[in-house]
C-alpha cells in the first residue's frame, strides 16, 4: 500500500492540530499519557486559530479535509450535550450549507448522466439550494403530460467525490491495521470491521440509483404509517449520479427558532422522530442511518418527511428481537434480563459473569432513567460505556455498528427540540407493541407458520438430498474397488509436504530440546 495512506493520515491530525480541533477534548478525566499527549499537539495550534472560538475551529479544519471528515462534523453537530451548543450550531452547517462545486460542473454532470441538455429535461432549473459531503441539490420543474408541471429536487453526486472518499479510506484502513496491530486492547474494538461496515455504505451511497431503492422500500414499508413520509422518486430522470424527487415543502430540524414560530409542538415533535426510527429499526429492520437534523424536514400539517436515504441499516429478526428485548429490560429495570440477552445474543463472552454483568448495568442505567439533558454528561456517560465493555472484554458487533451510530445521532435530535425528553418513556410504546406481537398469539401463529414452511421445504427436498446421497455412495464404492488415481505431479507434491512437515516437526524437536536444557542450566 506504501506510505501515502500513512502520510494522508497524519495531514489530517496535523490539519486538526493546527486548526486548534484539539481543545474539545475535555482533559480532567483523562490518563495521564492522554493529557500529555493533547497538550504537546496544542503546541502547534496556529495562532489564529486561537483567537477564533471552537465552532470555528472544527468546521474549518472539517471543511478542509474533505468529504468523510464533514460527515464526522455532521455527527457531532446532532450532539450538543458532547460538543456544546455553539459547536452544534457551527457544525450543523456542514449538514446543507458546504461550499458547493460551480454549476457549471455539476450541470455538465447532469447532462452526462441524461444524455441530453439540462434544457431538454427539464421545464425549468434553479440554482443550487443545498451542499452537503457528497452531494448538492438544485430546484427544479418537471412537465409532461402524464403527471403535469411538478417541482422537484435534483441530487446530483459532487464531481470526484468517490475518488476522495476511496483516498480516505485508505487512510482509515491504514489507522485501523496500525491499531489492531500495536494497541492490543483496541482489538475487541475491531476496527477494521468497523472501517469495512463504513467503506460499505459510502460506496451504496455513491449509487443513487440504490438511494431511490431504498426510499422506494421505505415507502412501502410507511405506507400506513401517521404523520410520516419519503419524497416520491422520479425514476425517469434517475441515474447512478442524479436523482429526481419530489421537492419538499417544509421546515428543517435543524431550523428550531422556525419550527417554534410556525407553531410547531417541539416536544411532540422530538417525541416522534424517536419513535418512528425505532419503529422501522424493530418493526421492519430496515432504517434510515443519516437521520441528522439537515435530512429531516417537518411539513406544515405535522408530517415527518425523512431525504436523503444513501445510508441506511437493516436488523434480522433475531437482531431485533434481541434490541426489543435489551430497551424494554432498561425500561422496565430488569437488569438482569438485559444481561442474559447480551449473552444469549454472543454480544458479552461466556466466560463472564450474568450476575456482574448485570450490576454494571444498573451502573449505567439507573443514573439516565430520569434525567434530562441538562442534568446528564454524555461524554461521561460515553465513557462509562466505554469502561463497562473493556471491563467484560466486549467486542464490537458490526452488524451493529450502523444501528447504534443512528441511535446516538438520533437521540441527539430528539433532544434537540426537547432537552427533557425522556428516552425510556418515550421509547416504551413501540417497544412495548413489537413485543406483545413477537411474544403474543400472533407471534406464535407466525412462528408456527415458518416452522411449517420449513418443514415442508426439507420434505420436498428430501427426495433430491436422497438421489445425492446415493450417487455420492456409489461414486465412492467405484473409487475404492478401482483405486484412487494419483498423477506424478500429486505424488511430487505430497512429497514435498511430507519433507516440509518433517522439517518443522525436527525444527520443534530441536527448540524443544534447548528450552528444556537452559531451564536445565537455570535451575542449577
Amino acid at each position: 500500500m506504501g506510505l501515502l495512506p500513512y502520510w494522508r493520515f497524519l495531514h489530517a491530525g496535523f490539519v486538526m492540530a493546527r486548526e486548534g480541533v484539539f481543545a474539545i477534548v475535555p482533559l480532567q478525566d483523562a490518563p495521564a499519557p492522554a493529557k500529555l499527549a493533547v497538550r504537546l499537539i496544542r503546541t502547534i495550534e496556529r495562532p489564529s486559530a486561537r483567537k477564533r472560538d471552537m465552532a470555528a475551529r472544527m468546521s474549518l479544519a472539517f471543511d478542509r479535509l474533505g468529504p468523510s471528515y464533514i460527515k464526522l462534523g455532521q455527527f457531532l453537530a446532532t450532539r450538543a450535550d458532547v460538543v456544546g451548543e455553539e459547536v452544534a450550531a457551527e457544525l450543523a452547517l456542514l449538514q446543507d450549507q458546504v461550499p458547493p462545486v460551480p454549476d457549471a460542473e455539476a450541470k455538465a454532470a447532469i447532462e452526462e448522466a441524461m444524455g441530453a441538455p439540462v434544457e431538454a429535461v427539464f421545464a425549468e432549473f434553479g440554482d443550487c439550494v443545498a451542499a452537503a459531503s457528497i452531494a448538492q441539490v438544485y430546484r427544479a420543474t418537471l412537465d409532461d403530460e402524464v403527471h403535469g408541471r411538478r417541482e422537484v429536487a435534483v441530487k446530483v453526486l459532487r464531481p470526484g467525490v468517490a475518488r476522495r472518499f476511496e483516498k480516505d479510506l485508505e487512510a482509515y484502513y491504514t489507522a485501523a491495521r496500525f491499531m489492531e496491530r500495536f494497541v492490543p486492547k483496541s482489538r475487541r474494538l475491531r476496527p477494521v470491521a468497523v472501517v469495512d461496515t463504513l467503506a460499505a455504505s459510502v460506496r451504496f451511497e455513491m449509487d443513487l440509483r440504490l438511494e431511490a431503492a431504498a426510499i422506494s422500500e421505505m415507502a412501502e414499508n410507511t405506507a400506513e404509517d401517521e404523520r410520516f413520509r419519503v419524497p416520491r422518486v422520479e425514476w425517469a430522470k434517475t441515474s447512478r449520479t442524479v436523482l429526481t424527487m419530489e421537492w419538499i415543502d417544509g421546515i428543517k430540524l435543524s431550523r428550531v427558532s422556525e419550527l417554534r414560530d410556525a407553531g410547531f409542538d417541539l416536544p411532540t415533535l422530538g417525541r416522534h422522530v424517536l419513535q418512528t426510527f425505532l419503529r422501522h429499526a424493530v418493526r421492519d429492520g430496515f432504517f434510515h442511518a443519516d437521520m441528522h437534523q439537515g435530512n429531516l424536514f417537518a411539513e406544515a400539517d405535522g408530517t415527518l418527511v425523512a431525504v436523503d436515504l444513501g445510508i441506511t441499516g437493516r436488523l434480522s429478526r433475531e437482531e431485533r428481537g434481541f434490541l426489543a428485548e435489551i430497551l424494554y429490560g432498561f425500561i422496565e429495570r430488569d437488569y438482569h434480563r438485559v444481561a442474559e440477552i447480551h449473552f444469549r445474543a454472543g454480544y458479552v463472552p461466556m466466560t463472564q459473569d450474568v450476575d456482574l454483568f448485570a450490576q454494571a448495568l444498573r451502573a449505567v442505567g439507573e443514573p439516565i432513567r430520569d434525567a434530562t439533558a441538562q442534568e446528564l454528561s454524555m461524554s461521561r456517560l460515553l465513557a462509562h460505556l466505554f469502561e463497562t465493555t473493556d471491563l467484560f472484554q466486549m467486542r464490537t458487533q458490526p452488524q451493529l455498528i450502523m444501528l447504534q451510530k443512528t441511535m446516538v445521532v438520533v437521540e441527539g435530535v430528539a433532544r434537540s427540540l426537547d432537552p427533557n425528553l425522556n428516552i425510556w418513556q418515550t421509547a416504551e410504546p413501540v417497544v412495548r407493541d413489537w413485543m406483545v406481537k413477537e411474544i403474543g398469539p400472533e407471534a406464535t401463529v407466525r412462528k408456527a407458520q415458518d416452522s411449517f414452511s420449513a418443514v415442508t421445504r426439507a420434505v420436498l427436498a428430501a427426495p433430491v438430498l436422497a438421489e445425492r446421497v446415493e450417487r455420492l455412495s456409489k461414486d465412492l464404492e467405484i473409487a475404492l474397488e478401482r483405486g484412487l488415481p494419483i498423477s506424478d505431479q500429486s505424488i511430487e507434491h505430497l512429497g514435498r509436504y511430507a519433507v516440509s512437515r518433517s522439517a518443522v516437526r525436527l525444527t520443534a524437536l530441536w527448540v524443544g530440546a534447548i528450552s528444556l536444557a537452559v531451564l536445565a542450566w537455570n535451575s542449577f
